[in-house]
């Protein structure tokens, strides 16, 4: 797979990794109305990196995020996640994997609207029956901006405040894996600019690991690198990216 440093940027570091997918596939179907959407696909991600996931419509990319982070199992290969197997668990361990060591951040913040800001970022631990370490709760919620909503309902907050409490929910178990999903695609471009930001300032200060899929190459040129999918398979990825060089190669994808 041809890999591009931009100059603007250092390359992403090194270090343990966070997610390791392998040989990764997964099949719709059977028989001749089988559709394969991901085609031995093997990817890591380092911990403290940010990655984002691109690709033309229909090029695997949702079914990627899915399986990578436990929500559907692929029909071969292997996904470990923060050392766990997660082919190895059953139903009820892999609900408590990614209850506990997975954060979600979805277009549509999926907030639940009848709990106040600090319920539904502490909502993770509530559903595990665990307690919030006050101190990393507070530190999370004064990073995403949002000390003085706490008492707020869903209702009573912008697209970008609820997208921030979305942030700050999926971080509150420090997971091993934060994974979104076109997290700016409901935001106006100047509050997506911060959302972007602040998800750059996780990894950056927190040392968290993100994985982002999105279609908005000035969304991409945030993470460390991007990686490109077409029809189920990764077939290029560009290190230290620039929106620039990500549209261009969105644009050869397209074209091939």
């Amino acid at each position: 797979m041809p890999r591009t440093t931009s100059p603007d940027r250092p390359a992403a570091p090194t270090g343990t990794a966070a997610l390791a997918l392998t040989a990764l596939t997964k099949v719709h179907g059977s028989g001749e109305s089988a559709v394969t959407a991901l085609d031995g696909v093997s990817l890591t991600l380092e911990r403290g990196t940010f990655t984002a996931v691109m690709g033309p419509s229909g090029s695997g990319k949702s079914t990627f995020l899915n399986c990578a982070a436990g929500l559907e199992r692929p029909t071969s290969g292997t996904v470990v996640l923060g050392g766990a197997d997660l082919s190895g668990l059953d139903e009820n361990r892999l609900t408590a994997l990614r209850r506990d060591r997975v954060g979600f951040v979805f277009q549509g913040y999926n907030l639940v609207p009848s709990l106040d800001v600090l319920r539904n970022v502490e909502l993770p631990l509530l559903l595990g029956a665990g307690r919030a370490d006050p101190a990393w709760r507070d530190e999370v919620v004064r990073r995403v901006g949002l000390t003085d909503r706490l008492g707020h309902m869903p209702s009573q907050l912008s697209g970008g405040q609820q997208q921030r409490v979305a942030i700050a929910r999926a971080l509150v178990t420090r997971p091993d894996v934060v994974f979104a999903d076109e997290p700016t695609g409901a935001l106006d471009s100047r509050t997506g600019k911060r959302v972007l930001a602040l998800l750059r300032d996780v990894v950056d200060a927190t040392g968290q690991t993100v994985l982002m899929v999105t279609h908005d190459p000035a969304a991409a040129s945030v993470a460390d690198r991007v990686v490109f999918l077409r029809d189920g398979r990764l077939v290029d990825e560009l290190v230290a990216p620039t929106a620039e060089h990500v549209a261009e190669r969105m644009t050869a994808l397209g074209e091939w």
